[in-house]
């Protein structure tokens, strides 16, 4: 006698029917029936095994309720005060403005907390991408981007491990560059100032550190950082303070053009002459870096054309034609100018 096909409540099998059989989520099972390569191969076999005792057929029309997906592209950043990630917004508006898609822009304000909430919310709308600024997700951020089931684009940065692809530059490098810049035009005493101090300055400065000591120049007391939101005003007093433990400080690479901007201000209060006696390098390059007097050398980061590539790389694995090249380095610019004329 064949024995009868375990089924809930006598009808056709479902896929929770599956789930308990395996011994697994439900949608575990689903990820396996839908996408098997993100399975381990023993965990396939324990599903199939269940789908097969239980004669278990997906419903067609299910499946394609489960997979329909808003035209949304769901887009977090640390800040929209922030020229930087402005323009990254600015180049995603820009490439999506004749398109169906529209765009739900969240701001973490730099919590991994605020980020982590966000994605709930984005994921549980089914949005059809999802860009990130940064790569430094809490291992729930991650977990929650991985199981989104769209396509995610990470903006700003480069890694060795994107979630699922990455458009960006390093800010290692870029730290490394300014301050190699700046010993090659003959200043030693070379000061780190630094605010806010959110992962991709912490690299900025690990850069700069990796220049120093290559150089034979490292001394802890150069690097003068704070965890306070960065500002022009900041800037001025930060070199107050770095100058009242080094005053033999003869150069200064700065995490952003804010600080740049105010420490450039506080050398003409004090009547320190730029470049001669202090050379200052910024971060990002924005407008007032080329229009300050001296203007200032900054490192100029291709925001506009990032949040561009992002969506660039999102709508053609939506159509189905997704990019072979998944990280994406677009690099910087060392942008020369008066500061460091010596």
């Amino acid at each position: 006698m064949i024995k009868p096909r375990s089924r809930r409540g006598g009808g056709r099998p479902t896929i929770a029917d599956v789930a308990r059989k395996a011994g697994v989520g439900a949608i575990t099972v689903s990820r396996a029936l839908r996408e098997p390569e993100r399975v381990s191969e023993e965990l396939r076999r324990q599903i199939q095994a269940a789908v097969d005792e239980l004669g278990y057929v997906p419903d067609p029309n299910a499946r394609a309720l489960a997979s329909a997906r808003a035209e949304v592209f769901g887009v977090l950043v640390p800040s929209l005060t922030n020229n930087v990630f402005a323009e990254v917004v600015r180049g995603i508006y820009d490439s999506l403005s004749a398109s169906p898609f529209r765009i739900q822009l969240g701001n973490t304000h730099y919590s991994g907390l605020e980020e982590e909430r966000l994605l709930q919310l984005f994921g549980s709308q089914r949005p059809a991408a999802l860009i990130v600024a940064g790569i430094d997700q809490t291992p729930t951020s991650r977990k929650l981007l991985e199981s989104a089931g769209c396509p995610v684009v990470q903006v700003m940065e480069t890694g060795p491990d994107p979630v699922d692809m990455m458009v960006g530059f390093s800010h290692f490098d870029g730290g490394r560059t300014a301050t190699e810049h700046l010993i090659e035009a003959g200043y030693r005493r070379i000061g780190f100032i630094g605010a806010r101090m959110d992962p991709r300055s912490q690299r900025r400065l690990a850069g700069y550190r990796a220049a120093m000591e290559a150089a034979g120049l490292f001394d802890p007391r150069l690097v003068t950082t704070t965890p306070v939101l960065s500002s022009v005003p900041l800037g001025r007093e930060m070199l107050r303070d770095a100058l009242a433990k080094v005053p033999t400080l003869d150069g200064v690479f700065c995490n952003n053009d804010d600080i740049a901007l105010g420490v450039l201000f506080e050398c003409h209060r004090a009547s320190i002459a730029v470049p001669k006696t202090i050379g200052i390098v910024g971060f990002n390059d924005l407008d007032m870096m080329q229009v300050a007097f001296p203007s200032i050398t900054s490192i100029r980061t291709h925001r506009y054309e990032i949040g561009r590539r992002a969506v660039a790389m999102a709508l053609a694995a939506i159509a189905g034609n997704r990019p072979e090249q998944r990280i994406v380095d677009l690099g910087f610019e060392l942008k020369r100018r008066e500061s460091t004329a010596r």
